[in-house]
């Protein structure tokens, strides 16, 4: 072969060679961000090309495809229930997903290794592949009436309940809501546009305050601290006589701990019980003092405060007491104020856990997954994520807590010829703003079915407008619904 030759061949060898190169790393190397890139349009189109399975609750359907008959874009998504289920479906926008959409975005889209053999069947038979309907364990009737009731009191607040044995999430409700079919159209001018009128809303309609938003629990916080305590002695019980002082001195401060209002609790030395139906301060500030801050964290802990992140599948924000400090801060954080801040969810999982017998049972959302042709993909498997409490010391909490609405501070959530448990709480917030008002129960006592947690921001206003007042009668319409009352 003569010189020329050899040349030519040399480099169209290397041409060839740096031809492999570059398709390989714009495969390989760069092919997620070139698939994610905006000006990508084959990817725009690709995302209305596929029939997203359902998103249902029972024989309501929270989110389906709809074929507009338009080739370029077939299949849009449509939410029947709109506001209703927003902050649980979230939205499928032409360039992003939220909430739902996003957390089982490949088995709705069918992309899933766990639809391998339903491509497969589907490949073999021509059939047009379709994605997997994930059904939820929302309870609608408890869903809409939590929504009703909330949505009256006018105020922005959150609402979850669960089932206390299985973690089964039966309601959850954040408002301000939106409306997803805005954001669900195939345009992405009309999308962004209607995208950033509800992000600059300063009521954050966007954020679902049940997961995405933590809150000072106030006094529904003093169930933990009650549980600590009787963990710590298995003498202690609702008759054990604790120190209830109008103010409790704080060490090393000049500030003291009042009784909500400065009120006295008793006549200085009261009963467990009655310091938790009357929901006291100083009782509790003095017991978590001479707990001590590992006791309390510890107890939180095991109700799922603190420890490792939760999914159900939509992440949840991690909930907490504060670092260890000193004593008067210890005091106030047994009161919920202070560090303490908690997400709905997560007191909802301590109100389940206490009806459950002290077993905390984890949180879920999905309750089955079916392929396009309704075979079974995967069904919910209840899980354990903690022992808060020993059984004695659940039931001892539990009898306190129907006290706490018999004769209490929560008689609003009384439902006849139902035992209800629960706790109220005024949170106190920025200077400025009225408190928020909280309040956990569960019912019935007995054999419990739902556990419910709830915040009414700035709910608090007025001498009589209390976590018992405010909140206590939103729960009951929530724990009837689930009981069928």
């Amino acid at each position: 072969m003569n010189g020329p030759l050899k040349r030519a061949a040399l480099a169209c060898l290397l041409m060839f060679g740096l031809l492999m190169i570059n398709v390989n790393y714009l495969q390989a190397v760069r092919a997620e961000d070139l698939r994610k890139d905006s000006r990508n349009t084959r990817n725009f189109y690709a995302r209305y090309e596929i029939e997203r399975g359902r998103i249902t609750a029972g024989d309501k359907v929270l989110a389906e495809s709809v074929d507009t008959g338009d080739p370029e874009f077939r299949f849009q998504r449509r939410y029947p229930e709109g506001k209703l289920y927003a902050p649980i479906t979230g939205f499928f926008a032409p360039e992003s997903e939220r909430d739902m959409e996003r957390a089982e975005n490949s088995l709705l889209n069918g992309t899933s290794a766990d639809l391998l053999i339903r491509r497969s069947i589907d490949l073999f038979t021509a059939k047009q592949s379709k994605g997997a309907n994930v059904d939820l364990t929302i309870n609608p009737r408890a869903q809409e009436a939590a929504y009703k009731a909330l949505g009256e009191s006018g105020k922005k607040g959150a609402l979850v309940a669960i089932e206390p044995k299985t973690g089964a999430i039966l309601a959850m409700v954040s408002i301000p809501t939106y409306d997803p079919n805005l954001l669900s159209k195939p345009s992405k001018e009309d999308v962004n546009k209607a995208y950033n009128k509800l992000d600059k809303d300063e009521d954050k309609p966007l954020v679902n305050r049940a997961i995405e938003r933590t809150y000072p629990p106030g006094s529904t916080f003093k169930v933990v601290t009650t549980a600590a305590y009787l963990e710590s002695d298995d003498t202690v019980g609702p008759d054990t006589q604790v120190d209830a002082p109008q103010r409790l001195d704080l060490p090393n401060t000049t500030a003291d701990l009042p009784n909500y209002g400065g009120a006295a609790c008793g006549a200085g030395r009261v009963t467990l019980s009655f310091a938790l139906e009357k929901s006291c301060n100083t009782p509790f500030g003095k017991i978590a003092m001479d707990l001590g801050y590992e006791a309390l964290r510890d107890q939180a802990l095991k109700f799922g405060i603190g420890g490792e992140p939760i999914e159900i599948p939509l992440p949840v924000a991690g909930s907490g007491i504060g670092p260890e400090e000193d004593q008067a801060a210890l005091a106030q954080a047994s009161i919920g104020q202070r560090s303490n801040q908690m997400t709905p969810l997560q007191m909802a999982m301590i109100a389940a856990g206490i009806a459950n017998n002290g077993v905390v049972m984890k949180p879920y959302l999905v309750n089955k997954i079916a392929d396009s042709e309704g075979g079974e993909v995967a069904s919910a498997d209840p899980d354990e994520l903690d022992t808060a409490m020993s059984e004695d010391s659940a039931r001892k909490l539990q009898e306190m807590m129907v006290n706490v609405v018999n004769k209490g501070t929560a008689s609003a959530a009384q439902i006849p010829g139902v035992t209800v448990g629960g706790k109220t709480g005024t949170a106190e917030t920025s200077e400025g703003r009225d408190p928020h008002a909280w309040f956990i129960s569960f019912a019935p006592a007995e054999d419990p079915k739902v556990a419910v947690a709830l915040i009414v921001e700035s709910g608090s206003a007025g001498s009589d407008a209390s976590g018992g007042h405010t909140a206590a009668p939103i729960a009951k319409s929530v724990m009837e619904a689930v009981l069928g009352r």
